[in-house]
């Protein structure tokens, strides 16, 4: 139902994005709840601007056409202003899902779009206090998990365990008991240390008599996935997203990709983007062709001619890759 003059440069731009795109993607669910919350902040926006379709006769207009608030004409506003256009997670998702934002904002039967989009139509998501393919309540129960002393495995996602990662001060699996006892990797002791452990708790494992730390991170398989590093954590550990710049990382930021996606190249240590604009052999190829860099990428672009004689680009193919990387835009 959008127009899609608005969006047309942005979505050619975007399919020049090499193939490796694909693999710094967010979760689902978190690229659902990101175009909800930017929807809904969109949307707000939008009804402190304007409270009428601006036609004149405002009377008529909200009694034939119905409030501004609630039409189709605030529904159109609100998608020309959800995604930028270099956000290519944002416009994929929209473009794949618009239908079924139109269907919820004409029939209003869930107020709550997160719980109708993310949780019960596209079921990328759960609810709160849940986790997992089948959302099953967190330890503790979904109201409180882990006694509100603790973050659940997968809360909110269809990921995790739902097992507790206590805060500071609590233990156990509910993270119900206090550890002014026992040492954090005890489950149980018969003093204050690590030394005075009868049992450790899960992820300490004993050591020369004491309950030590198990790094989960030097584990074969590794247990994060590849476009994620590995964090250890006091008796856990957590998987971090990579560098969008990264093929593969081994911590936080770009400088620590393994290998950099095509259009970015190591400079002092760090991937950073590769500006084929500047390259002494020019990318673009055909006559008063523009060049134009993207991140990881770059954009001919085709001028008009003037006093139309017509374009003045010229036609035939470029060669090698570069005729798959390419695309040529009239503006």
């Amino acid at each position: 139902m959008r127009p899609p003059a608005p969006a047309v440069l942005g979505l050619l731009l975007l399919t020049l994005l090499s193939p490796g795109e694909a693999t710094k993607k967010p979760t689902p669910c978190k690229r659902c709840r990101e175009l909800v919350d930017k929807f809904n902040q969109v949307g707000n926006g939008w009804t402190q601007q304007r409270r009428t379709f601006g036609g004149g006769n405002t009377a008529w207009e909200e009694k034939t056409l119905s409030k501004y608030e609630f039409s189709e004409v605030r529904l159109l506003e609100i998608m020309e202003g959800l995604c930028g256009p270099s956000d290519f997670e944002c416009n994929q998702l929209l473009e794949e899902h618009e239908g079924l934002l139109e269907t919820w904002w004409l029939k209003k039967k869930y107020p709550d779009l997160f719980e109708w989009f993310c949780v019960k139509t596209l079921k990328v998501c759960c609810a709160p206090g849940t986790y997992g393919p089948d959302c099953l309540a967190c330890q503790g129960g979904s109201e409180r998990p882990c006694s509100g002393n603790g973050h659940c495995s997968g809360d909110g996602s269809r990921q995790g365990d739902g097992s507790c990662q206590c805060h500071p001060g609590y233990r156990g699996p509910l993270c119900a008991d206090c550890m002014d006892a026992c040492d954090e990797s005890c489950k149980t002791c018969t003093g204050p240390t690590n030394r005075d452990c009868g049992q450790c708790e899960v992820g300490w494992a004993r050591e020369d008599d004491a309950c030590v730390d198990v790094d989960e991170c030097t584990a074969e398989p590794a247990p994060c996935e590849e476009q994620q590093y590995c964090e250890n954590l006091n008796g856990s550990f957590v998987c971090q997203e990579c560098d969008s710049t990264c093929v593969g990382c081994t911590g936080e930021g770009p400088g620590q990709c393994k290998e950099c996606l095509p259009g970015y190249s190591k400079e002092s240590g760090q991937c950073a983007d590769i500006d084929e604009c500047s390259l002494a052999e020019r990318p673009c190829l055909r006559r008063n062709e523009n060049c134009y860099n993207t991140p990881g990428s770059f954009v001919c672009v085709c001028p008009r001619a003037s006093g139309g004689r017509g374009h003045l680009c010229a036609d035939g193919k470029l060669p090698g890759s570069r005729q798959d990387k390419e695309k040529l835009i009239h503006t």
